[in-house]
């Protein structure tokens, strides 16, 4: 396999399927075989997923709520989605550990990073719920803060498209995929991967991060095998993509973006 250690990280809108909100049983169910097929091959398996599918804390304003408090309220949107996806692995035979930033004794463990290695050492799909347990922060930061913790040799986003591309593929049909980037580009061309915060501690630790279309069959395990599969962000990344892609306005890439902290 090409990363011993991965960490996915899954939008809860996705989760949707074709529906306006909650979670579409197929797509959780799909989702939760291309984990189980990944944790097959011996790749120790991370994920965190984000609640947008139920409630977003930046939400809460429009609400008339507290921003805090519709953060908190995110957050439990996090660990229903965590334990929708960790239901779904365990009915399909996957071992499982839901460990949550905030603690909430009789659904999940409390997140300790030492535990959290140990279950992965041991074969265990660990699921990271309720962000990192702080409001202003999204789940794209939270994974990629339990990434550096768990020290994974990658943070793998799972989207609704197939990479990074010059603007959005779905409205511009001329938008040009990037097969490699770097960390710099991304934010010289202001192209939407992660937040900031998110894509700041990624560079900072040089950790690579590849944005990919989920929801395709077998994409999760193509890149396990090293196959060239979405968008690789890293430091060095690649001069290939085409050569128009250099030309002209580049706008935000399509797909999620960040999402706020659920």
């Amino acid at each position: 396999m090409k990363y011993n250690r991965i960490l996915l990280k899954l939008s809860g809108e996705a989760l949707m399927g074709q529906q306006q909100y909650g979670i579409d049983a197929a797509r959780l169910m799909q989702y939760a075989e291309e984990i189980k097929a990944a944790a097959a091959t011996g790749t120790q398996v991370a994920v965190v997923i984000g609640g947008g599918n139920i409630f977003r804390g930046v939400q809460a304003e429009a609400f008339g709520l507290d921003r805090v408090q519709g953060d908190y309220m995110g957050m439990l949107a996090t660990v229903i989605n965590s334990m929708a996806l960790q239901s779904a692995l365990e009915k399909l035979g996957v071992n499982t550990r839901l460990l949550s930033g905030v603690t909430i004794q009789r659904v999940c463990e409390p997140y300790i990073r030492r535990r959290a290695m140990r279950h992965l050492e041991k074969g265990r799909v660990v699921i990271f719920g309720a962000g990192i347990g702080s409001p202003y922060f999204t789940t794209d930061s939270a994974a990629s803060l339990r990434a550096i913790e768990i020290e994974a040799d990658v943070v793998l986003k799972g989207t609704r498209v197939d990479g990074i591309y010059t603007a959005d593929p779905e409205k511009d049909p001329s938008a040009v995929r990037f097969p490699e980037i770097t960390f710099d580009e991304v934010m010289e061309k202001n192209l939407n991967v992660m937040d900031m915060t998110a894509f700041t501690l990624c560079k900072e630790n040089n950790l690579p991060i590849i944005v990919f279309d989920m929801n395709k069959g077998g994409n999760l395990q193509r890149l396990l095998d090293g196959e060239s599969v979405g968008t690789l962000v890293s430091m060095h990344g690649s001069k290939t993509v085409a050569a128009d892609a250099n030309h002209g306005s580049l706008q935000p890439a399509a797909g999620e973006g960040s999402e706020e902290q659920a």
